[in-house]
């Protein structure tokens, strides 16, 4: 078996449930990073479903036929959101297919994305003033490459992330120079934190990005949904304060 097959968390490309109208998708390999050696990544979607049927869909993954069925047993996508400038890529088949759902940009995805959308979308740079404020928690955290925003589903204390934990498994990395890659960039499980080199990217941010974190540990999150590896299921708090003590101590 490949490194990169076993990289994803099958089934993938269908709805798995978490808890109450909260659910995650497994989504492919994708590979990342200067353009040669590429890294790749496992991939997660979050679903969570507001008020009636309406669906926050965050960071997208491909929208398969059986996966749009799934959907719309569960509700419609009001809100397509794309959480910062390289977690966007299947949001444009996710507009074709519900030309209704108001799609929010991160700073600069725009930027990075070119031609690849090419269709109106909301900037979503601020932490209230959207629509799904009385459910969700809205936190941008900007640095000097890119702004990632974070989400808190209020109800079930579910705290959602993008690329600000990162946590491979190293029984799932298949390969000498992925272990070496993973653990050298502070990424690999049961350790895994921001990466190192995005780290450096928040040099000039340190203070606003430590008031961030302990913004949401003070949310006391009950689980913690990221992008790219193991997520966290429990004790979410404390997986915060173990993956940023590097800041925080």
């Amino acid at each position: 078996m490949s490194s990169e097959t076993n990289l994803i968390y099958p089934p993938i490309n269908t709805l798995k449930p978490v808890t109450e109208n909260l659910w995650i998708v497994d989504g492919p390999v994708t590979r990342f990073g200067m353009p040669w050696p590429k890294m790749p990544f496992s991939t997660r979607m979050t679903i969570i479903r507001l008020g009636g049927d309406d669906l926050f869909i965050h960071s997208p993954t491909p929208l398969t036929s059986d996966l749009q069925a799934e959907i719309g047993r569960i509700g419609t996508p009001r809100w397509i959101v794309g959480p910062n400038r390289i977690h966007y890529w299947w949001i444009p088949e996710w507009h074709k297919a519900y030309p209704g759902a108001e799609v929010y940009l991160a700073p600069r995805i725009r930027e990075q994305a070119g031609d690849h959308i090419d269709f109106n979308t909301l900037i979503l740079d601020r932490d209230n003033g959207y629509p799904w404020d009385a459910e969700i928690a809205t936190l941008p955290v900007v640095g000097s490459y890119m702004t990632e925003v974070e989400f808190l589903h209020r109800a079930s204390r579910t705290l959602v992330l993008t690329d600000f934990i990162e946590n491979f498994e190293p029984r799932k990395l298949g390969s000498i120079w992925l272990l070496w890659l993973t653990r050298l960039g502070g990424v690999q499980d049961p350790n895994g934190q921001m990466p190192r080199d995005m780290r450096y990217t928040f040099a000039k941010q340190r203070s606003e990005l430590r008031a961030a974190v302990e913004k949401m540990i003070a949310w006391n999150p009950d689980r913690i949904i990221i992008a790219h590896g193991r997520w966290y299921a429990k004790d979410g708090a404390r997986e915060l304060r173990r993956a940023f003590r590097w800041l925080l101590d």
